[in-house]
Formats: C-alpha cells, sequence, structure tokens
C-alpha cells in the first residue's frame, strides 16, 4: 500500500517560490492501477516522484507498507528502491552502450544479484527474445520502451511507476507498450501508478485521480 498524508513540494524559480503540490492526501492499496491525469504543470508528475521515492517532500509523509519512506536511511531507501519499485520513463534511460540484455541486468547488477535467466525471461515477456544483444539506438522507439519495461519488471517489483510510458510513441506503439504493461502488471497482480496526459489511457485503471493545481480535483 501506498499513502501521502499532507504531502507539500515547492521549487524555487528566481527567487521566488512556487509550490507545486499543496497538501495531497492519497491512499493506494496493493494491486491497484492508478492513473493520474490534469493538464500539463498540474504536479502530476512531481507527485509521482514523491511517491515513487524519488522527490521528498518539503512537508508530509509518503508511507510504502506503512514504512514512513523518507524517515528511512539513505541505503534503506536505495534498497526499497530495487527491491520493491520497478520505474518506467517517457524517455526510456537506457543506457546507449549497453545492449537489451544489459540494460535490462541493470537493477540486478545494482543489488549485487544479477540474473542473466531472469533478465532474458523479462526480454521474453515483452517480445524481445530476438532482440536481446541489440544496443538501444538500433531498437524502435517502441522496442526500447520495451526493454525498459522489462527493466522495470526484472527484480519483481510490487510496485510500478511509470511517467508518461507512451508519451513518445505513436498510437499503434503505445497501445502495445500499453497492453503488453497491464498484461504483466495483472500476472504478478502488482501496484501501478501511471502518469499521463492521455486521459483515453486511463480506461485501464482502477481508479483515475485528476491533479489541479497541486491537489487532487473532487472527482
Amino acid at each position: 500500500m501506498i499513502e501521502a498524508r499532507q504531502v507539500h513540494r515547492s521549487f524555487t524559480l528566481a527567487k521566488n517560490e512556487i509550490e507545486i503540490l499543496k497538501g495531497i492526501d492519497l491512499t493506494i492499496e496493493a494491486g491497484e492501477k492508478i492513473f493520474l491525469c490534469g493538464p500539463s504543470g498540474a504536479g502530476k508528475t512531481t507527485l509521482m516522484y514523491t511517491l515513487a521515492g524519488l522527490e521528498k517532500p518539503h512537508r508530509g509523509e509518503v508511507l510504502i507498507d506503512g514504512a514512513d519512506f523518507y524517515a528511512l536511511s539513505s541505503g534503506n531507501q536505495a534498497r526499497l528502491r530495487n527491491e520493491k519499485i520497478g520505474y518506467i520513463f517517457q524517455n526510456y534511460f537506457l543506457l546507449p552502450e549497453l545492449t537489451a540484455i544489459e540494460n535490462v541486468l541493470v537493477p540486478g547488477l545494482i543489488g549485487g544479484k544479477p540474473d542473466k535467466e531472469r533478465a532474458m525471461l523479462a526480454l521474453d515477456r515483452v517480445g524481445l527474445s530476438k532482440r536481446v544483444d541489440h544496443l538501444p539506438p538500433e531498437l524502435s522507439g517502441g522496442e526500447q520502451q520495451r526493454v525498459a519495461i522489462a527493466r522495470a519488471l526484472v527484480n519483481s517489483p510490487s510496485i510500478i511507476f511509470a511517467d508518461e510510458p507512451t508519451g513518445n510513441l505513436d498510437s499503434a506503439n503505445g497501445d502495445e507498450v500499453m497492453n503488453i504493461l497491464m498484461e504483466v502488471v495483472e500476472e504478478r497482480n502488482a501496484t501501478l501508478v501511471v502518469v499521463t496526459h492521455d486521459t483515453s489511457l486511463s480506461r485501464h485503471g482502477d481508479r483515475i485521480f485528476t491533479i489541479k493545481d497541486g491537489l487532487i480535483a473532487d472527482e
């Protein structure tokens, strides 16, 4: 379970403090598929990064399975991110000098437990068993995002965060990537949190939260 309690997040721009999140309260149950929607600049990506343990709130708490994430030591935070959380980003963030399978092995290497067989299974699950030795520049955008999905899943995380996972893809590739992601999440009963500006994607979710002016809008 993920819980946000009065989460505030601000940025300083030209000596002015801009409040992005203005006191978010949110509970996501284990196994839920949640979509965060809203206009550009509303705070949805900032909220996702804060829930995902990537940006510390200035005020408030983020609890993951009952533990206050930002109260943990930096080492325990890193361990939890590596073992329990998978990340998928709009720009893929693959290492260009590494092959597809080497990119998928990165979370295991960080955790000190690389498992090539598991990495191969993850790539096979997203339909890339014949592309494991290709570098990212040799793959299409849709294929790169599928590598990113395999990388996010290789450690069998219980929570997956996806920031605009289809934002750089055409509609056909976007639908394919989203279908693969939803199938794998359902197979593993993982919790999924997706940020998207494409409201048509939200049909895949159990619940939709619309972020407006740093708050969750009334449903």
